[in-house]
């Protein structure tokens, strides 16, 4: 039988029931995200998802958009393809730069920054692959700030994150190129997705 980690309208608790529960909740996801943020440079920061923080972000659009019945299908639509299926890791990557005039620049020489992002160790690279809902990069070349990006992973290659001693997460673009090592917590949690 195989597995679904797709979110249904059953997993969705009612707008009274979440907001009875929803600073308690809020706590618990934001340790969550916690143990699965990776900071590669200066400026950008991958947030690895999963079923629980997807769950959480339909809730919350929910609470705050309050869209009726109507919302509930499109932010299922929406979010679903964001969930891990057990072969994948999946990062919203954020293009993070307070600075108006400095994220204008740089977002505007980092054109295509999505297919310049790779998960390494032992003699593994993975190339992530970006959600393909709609172009992020102008015509111009400027970049979105928000990407999605899915890592997907052979049966060997799910086996072998789990023991490698040192997996890089690196970005490539030839304006921005950095790498950071995930440490051990993060990528013990980013092991159970697999």
């Amino acid at each position: 039988m195989t597995q679904s980690y797709s979110l249904t309208r059953k997993d969705l608790l009612s707008l009274e029931e979440f907001s009875k529960k929803r600073e308690a909740w809020r706590k618990d996801i934001i340790a969550l995200k916690k143990k699965r943020r990776i900071p590669v440079g200066p400026d950008i920061t991958f947030y690895f998802e999963n079923r629980q923080t997807i769950l959480w972000q339909i809730q919350e659009m929910l609470y705050i958009e309050k869209g009726g019945e109507e919302q509930i299908d499109d932010e299922l639509k929406a979010y679903n393809p964001l969930i891990p299926q057990g072969n994948e890791l999946v990062a919203t990557m954020m293009i993070e730069i307070e600075d108006i005039e400095r994220r204008r620049v740089t977002l505007a020489q980092l054109g295509h920054i999505e297919y310049e992002i790779t998960l390494e160790y032992d003699d593994v690279v993975i190339k992530a692959e970006p959600t393909e809902d709609l172009e992020r990069t102008t015509g111009d070349g400027k970049t979105s700030s928000v990407h999605f990006l899915h890592f997907s992973f052979t049966p060997d290659q799910r086996e072998s994150f789990k023991t490698a001693q040192k997996v890089l997460l690196c970005v490539n673009h030839s304006r921005y190129n950095y790498k950071a090592a995930l440490p051990r917590d993060v990528h013990a949690e980013l092991s159970q997705d697999l």
